[in-house]
């Protein structure tokens, strides 16, 4: 099992999570941020410092994409390792739906 993070994150991405992971498996991309599956260790701290909920365990019922985007991204987008400033509208974007297919970036 690993934790992964899922479309929740994007427009929001709160690093809230990444100030506790203690082996740096967080990757940030433009607007969200994936954990690299190879990396966590499977510790669970991060999922409950996530205020809107988009930390995972891989084993829930559709998360097989989320598992994929983590993995790929990971590999592509640079480690973060310290928590930032929250984006100023974060809020607006906590409960949208659909946001991968709206906002998605790949950041390459």
């Amino acid at each position: 099992m690993t934790y992964i993070v899922n479309d929740k994150c994007i427009k929001c991405k709160l690093t809230d999570c990444v100030d506790v992971c203690p082996v740096d498996c967080f990757y940030e991309g433009k607007n969200m941020l994936v954990i690299k599956p190879d990396e966590c260790i499977d510790c669970g701290v991060c999922e409950p410092e996530c205020p809107i909920d988009a930390i995972k365990p891989d084993t829930e019922e559709g998360s097989e994409k989320w598992l994929e985007i983590n993995r790929k991204y990971s590999e592509i987008w640079p480690n973060i390792n310290i928590k930032k400033e929250r984006p100023e509208d974060w809020e607006k974007f906590e409960n949208e739906e659909n946001k991968f297919e709206k906002y998605f970036k790949e950041n390459i």
